[in-house]
């Protein structure tokens, strides 16, 4: 067998390099590692992984994991690692650059995975599991599934490479209908993995800790990578470079959905500026003298009571002047649920600061 990838016309073709490509290919692998940099840091910088859904990181990873271990077990690159042995180290580099490119990408997405689960609220699943009174949104993501999706993704990846080891030393002629199957999983995986999340963004009309910018950049280096692997890997390679034009196109709808959301139009902004100047009018007629008794504020979670107050508060009643994003705006929110629980209550009604008993 591994005659056959020491065949002359194969390694021949190794050594004449495509310069144009090789260095596409460079440039693939920087795009690659700076586009998801960019997710990183914004999950990094915000604090938390809101906005990602759990399941969107699942398909992800267990899609990488099929795609290296794909890659890893074609034919072609098996030769290629072969005709290392008698070409310069140029052109081996240059003919493994497939490799590594995928690689690359299997390594940046279980970062995400990582960062996902550290910078998960926890806090608020368990704020919820003790406040009664608050009504438990079913869609929004626990600890227990986000444990579980992390669980998941690590047993298929040992799966995958238990059974791509006990193929290449026990039966390697099947190595190459292993191939395909990993190739075709990891479409499939790929083809749906951007569902949950277009729901998600969808649901939550903000793009939360999803970077705009790493799309920006992938979604036509999606079409790029493409590109390059089919360039080098040729038709037989469709399992490979075939679930990243699925993948761009899928991104490519979230990104559009992002942009919509994170820059309102001029409409949306003329209804945000109408409403704050609602809520300011009401804040001024509620603090009258004719006021008789301002209603409680209801019990408030973060993640699943929706942000609508009985009435204003000092973020809330004006709006306009923290923030113009839905980020800004959510930000001012969470700071006024936090500091106004108590603020109704007189300070000298039982319970209240100045009384004896205890609050």
């Amino acid at each position: 067998m591994e005659d056959i990838f020491l065949r002359g016309d194969h390694c021949d073709k190794l050594r004449d390099v495509g310069y144009t490509n090789f260095f596409v290919s460079i440039l693939i692998v920087v795009g690659i590692m700076l586009s998801y940099m960019t997710q990183h840091y914004r999950i990094i910088s915000r604090g938390t992984s809101e906005g990602i859904s759990p399941y969107f990181v699942l398909l992800g990873v267990t899609s990488a994991n099929s795609q290296f271990g794909n890659i890893l077990t074609l034919p072609e690159s098996r030769a290629d690692v072969a005709c290392c042995r008698k070409v310069g180290p140029f052109e081996c580099t240059a003919g493994l650059l497939g490799v590594v490119q995928i690689g690359m990408q299997w390594i940046c997405f279980a970062i995400i995975l990582v960062l996902f689960l550290v910078f998960f609220r926890r806090e608020d699943a368990e704020d919820i599991d003790d406040e009664e009174d608050v009504e438990i949104d079913p869609d929004q993501p626990t600890w227990r599934t986000a444990i579980t999706v992390a669980g998941i993704c690590l047993i298929h990846g040992l799966l995958v490479v238990v059974v791509s080891t006990a193929f290449a030393l026990g039966a390697p002629s099947y190595l190459g209908a292993w191939a395909n199957v990993l190739g075709i999983t990891s479409a499939v995986l790929a083809a749906i993995q951007y569902i949950p999340q277009i729901w998600t963004t969808y649901r939550l009309k903000h793009a939360g800790s999803l970077s705009i910018l790493m799309m920006c950049i992938q979604t036509p280096g999606g079409f790029l990578f493409a590109a390059s692997l089919g360039a080098r890997l040729g038709w037989s390679g469709w399992s490979s470079w075939g679930v990243y034009v699925l993948t761009a196109i899928m991104q490519g709808i979230l990104l559009a959905m992002a942009i919509r959301y994170e820059w309102p139009s001029k409409a949306d902004r003329d209804e945000y500026a109408a409403a704050a100047a609602h809520a300011a009018h009401h804040n001024h007629s509620a603090s009258s003298p004719n006021s008789q008794q301002r209603p409680q504020r209801p019990v408030y979670s973060r993640r699943t009571t929706p942000r609508v107050l009985p009435s204003p508060g000092p973020y809330s009643a004006h709006l306009h002047a923290y923030g113009e994003t839905q980020e800004e705006i959510e930000r001012a929110l969470d700071r006024e649920s936090v500091q106004g629980v108590g603020e109704n209550q007189p300070l000298l009604a039982p319970g209240g600061l100045g009384s004896s008993g205890v609050r």
